[in-house]
């Protein structure tokens, strides 16, 4: 009963020209994701061999010759640019966006301290970038851009593959649908293309359109059935797409850690004796992409969402219920203490689930707060994003329209779809602390990792996963690298590092051109498998990296 298991995140950042109306998105994609590399490991390639993006976890296969081309990702171009970060991360780009996908961590707290990293080493790429290129590029940790577009920031979480995907697909959508009460980050506009004026809990919310589905860039669907492990055949990863990019850290600490509770959740029911089937026949949403457009447009907190049995009910009390239910397996499992709490094991548990019971007590009291009072609620805004991110923006419509905060009527504030509105709110994505908006409010969030332990999380891997080896080898032997996944390191022989390898690693080249002894691989497909503890005497002891994976493969066979 932990929060703890692996876990990572990805995050595209919106790329443009300071000052300029036209220019070319992939280009400056290009440009960043470059400047992030180094002299010693700008040659490493991505290995893609490993990856399968037409697996459904439904069971089936979705043929290539139907996938729609940005779906196949084990297919790349030769000049897509990757980057193995010094922390064991990796910045790429991904069809008009830089994206870092951060290392595997064993927490969400651990797992925010890694994903706030990448922020850092991107906005370093980026300002690299603009010295050599002699343009200024700027990037925003966003989603939107208000126009119809959206990219993503998504979640990944390693789970057993014995649960079955359809008990996942039903309690996560239930859990998708409503986290956006205390997990949004807040938008300016309804609908895609800001149809409507107005502000919203989510920034992605309007762009999901379908329950369930193996695709990610159109349909956006509520749960992803990517089935695509990157680990043991006894895994599954749950990959999310739902999420918003958060600026602060406990909206991001609920999301992961709420999610890794439930699936805690999934995996623990028939052990404990609850049935799950009942449970969730008791909650499922009758229209669930409709409900995800409802939680996010109700500002009021008080939808009324149909069920699938015919009853209501809202975010709020959902979200309640599925809290309830981790607390009764845990309950049943091992007990409670004097206070009724269930023995948690660990910190982080301890704290998700106290931080959980908080969120709650912060929608209930937003909930019941009319406009004034909503913008003196200092506390839960330093918890909740969306509603930080709105009483700034009510204040400026108030302040602009000459009427004061308490004072300004719905008829003289103005209006949302404002221009000056929606400067703020990209303002607020920005990831140059110059310029973000923000920035200037940081110190009045509440934060659970410090800025000098996220600093460090950018040039160092965590030490309790696979991430350490990755990217220890990187920065000790990265000019005898030839290649890395998530679940595979492909290293040169010293002897032979003149040779062309890329036949290894595309299709488009005859594999006379190499001589494989030239390369050795090695499978770590384990991610808690290759850590600090167990590699750190080996890579000392190692003169070249072939060494290294030798000594670990045959640790590995032993």
């Amino acid at each position: 009963m932990t929060v703890k298991r692996v876990m990572g995140t990805e995050t595209e950042y919106a790329v443009s020209l300071q000052g300029s109306g036209r220019y070319n998105p992939v280009q400056l994609s290009f440009d960043v994701v470059g400047a992030a590399a180094d002299g010693h490991s700008d040659t490493i390639r991505w290995d893609y061999r490993q990856e399968d993006p037409v697996n459904d976890a439904r069971g089936t296969r979705l043929e290539r010759a139907a996938a729609r081309p940005e779906m196949l990702t084990d297919a790349p171009q030769l000049n897509i640019t990757n980057v193995i970060a010094p922390n064991g991360g990796r910045v790429y780009v991904d069809h008009a966006h830089p994206e870092y996908s951060a290392p595997e961590t064993l927490d969400p707290f651990e797992a925010v301290r890694y994903d706030h990293a990448g922020d850092l080493i991107m906005q370093a790429a980026a300002e690299h970038a603009a010295r050599q290129t002699g343009t200024p590029i700027v990037l925003h940790r966003n989603n939107v851009d208000g126009k119809g577009s959206c990219w993503g920031t998504h979640e990944n979480y390693m789970m057993q593959r014995s649960v079955p995907f359809n008990q996942v697909a039903r309690l996560m959508t239930l859990h998708f649908v409503t986290r956006q009460i205390y997990a949004g980050s807040g938008r300016v506009g309804i609908g895609e293309h800001s149809e409507q004026a107005g502000f919203q809990l989510s920034q992605r919310a309007d762009y999901i359109h379908a329950r369930i589905g193996l695709q990610t860039t159109f349909e956006r669907p509520i749960i992803n059935t990517r089935d695509e492990s990157h680990s043991t055949e006894s895994c599954r990863r749950l990959h999310v797409i739902v999420g918003d990019a958060n600026r602060m850290q406990v909206p991001q600490v609920l999301k992961l850690g709420t999610t890794s509770m439930l699936l805690w959740l999934l995996e623990h029911a028939d052990e404990a004796g609850f049935d799950m089937n009942e449970f969730l026949n008791g909650l499922d949403l009758a229209d669930p992409v409709e409900a995800m457009h409802v939680v996010s447009h109700d500002l009021s907190l008080a939808a009324e969402l149909p069920l699938a049995n015919g009853g209501q009910a809202t975010a709020w009390l959902i979200q309640l219920k599925l809290r309830q239910a981790v607390y009764q397996v845990a309950a049943l499992l091992d007990g409670t203490d004097t206070k009724g709490e269930p023995a948690w094991p660990d910190k982080p548990t301890v704290s998700v689930m106290a931080m959980w019971g908080q969120a709650l007590a912060d929608v209930a009291a937003i909930r019941h707060a009319d406009d004034d009072a909503r913008l003196g609620l200092a506390a839960e805004a330093g918890r909740v994003e969306w509603l930080l991110k709105w009483q700034l923006l009510e204040k400026v419509r108030r302040k602009i329209a000459g009427g004061s905060n308490a004072g300004a009527t719905q008829d003289t504030r103005l209006a949302w779809q404002d221009s000056r509105i929606k400067v703020i709110d990209l303002a607020w994505a920005a990831l140059d602390p110059r310029t973000s908006v923000f920035a200037k409010l940081d110190p009045r969030t509440e934060r659970v990792e410090r800025n000098e332990d996220i600093a460090r999380a950018a040039d160092e891997p965590p030490t309790d996963t696979r991430a350490w080896l990755r990217g220890e080898l990187v920065r000790t032997f990265g000019e005898e690298v030839a290649a890395v996944s998530w679940s595979r390191l492909t290293v040169r022989d010293p002897r032979f590092m003149d040779g062309d390898d890329s036949a290894e690693f595309y299709g488009n080249a005859s594999r006379t051109t190499t001589d494989p002894a030239r390369l050795f691989s090695l499978d770590i497909s384990d991610p808690l498998a290759f850590t600090k503890s167990r590699c750190e005497q080996r890579l000392r002891e190692s003169k070249h990296a072939i060494d290294l994976l030798k000594a670990l493969a045959i640790g590995k066979e032993g």
